[in-house]
């Protein structure tokens, strides 16, 4: 096992899927975890179950940013995980011709603007000792265009490649402070639950929903999570600016087009 052992890490989103099963992980990995998430209920519970610390963030706020930063100036991993698709509070139109400007902004507020700040601020709290790993959460559908959901794909491709410049801005400096994103495609998280129900069809709908995926499966949270470790470790010291898919080898071949 890959060992965070006296690492502090941050873990945005935590409260549920993702970002939950990274903070299980780091924890395991003999971590100092600080889940944080805008839902203070299930984050505290999630704390709770894992035996960490929790912060209500709101990744949006800068103020709430600089509050971290004043309760956690040193830390050696940020997990820049929060984030949505903009489907949560509007069902759509979500196309590039028919998307409300308000729902565009909504989303990059969160995936966009929450990344810069998460960013900034691991930044300073890593220049403390002048190292550390910044791992941002983008996704596959930052790699292609997504027509039914035009501000998601943008917020993502924004995330691939602010990691860069920071990944560079930092190497510049001199620190050894790496910034890398992780591209993760179907995910079997709860979001998908609704779709799939728990009824006799439910493997089949799993089935067609990765129909074109060559591994013929979902990825799971555990292996997006393991990924995190290595990132956050020492064993990936030579790894900056890298964007790692998880999805399956979809994008491996011009034959697996997004949906």
């Amino acid at each position: 096992m890959v060992g965070l052992q006296n690492k502090r890490c941050v873990v945005t989103g935590g409260a549920s899927g993702i970002g939950r099963g990274i903070c299980e992980a780091f924890a395991r990995c003999g971590a100092s975890v600080l889940l944080t998430d805008i839902d203070e209920a299930a984050g505290r519970a999630a704390a709770t179950d894992i035996d960490c610390d929790f912060a209500v963030l709101d990744v949006r706020d800068e103020a709430q940013w600089f509050d971290l930063e004043q309760s956690d100036p040193a830390i050696d991993v940020l997990v820049n995980n929060a984030g949505i698709t903009g489907f949560e509070g509007s069902p759509g139109p979500h196309d590039p011709e028919h998307a409300s400007l308000a729902d565009w902004h909504a989303v990059h507020a969160v995936n966009t603007d929450g990344t810069f700040l998460g960013c900034r601020y691991a930044i300073r709290a890593m220049k403390a000792t002048g190292a550390g790993s910044i791992i941002n959460m983008s996704s596959r559908s930052g790699l292609v265009g997504i027509p039914g959901a035009a501000a998601y794909a943008a917020s993502k491709a924004a995330i691939r490649n602010h990691s860069k410049s920071v990944a560079l801005y930092c190497a510049q400096q001199g620190w050894n402070i790496r910034c890398n994103s992780v591209h993760p495609a179907a995910i079997l998280t709860p979001i998908w639950e609704p779709m799939l129900g728990d009824g006799p069809d439910r493997e089949a709908k799993m089935a067609a929903l990765v129909a074109d995926t060559p591994l013929k499966r979902f990825g799971t949270i555990e292996e997006v999570a393991a990924l995190c470790v290595f990132l956050a470790s020492d064993e990936s010291a030579y790894m900056t600016g890298a964007e790692l898919t998880l999805d399956g080898g979809l994008l491996a071949g011009s034959a697996a087009s997004p949906g």
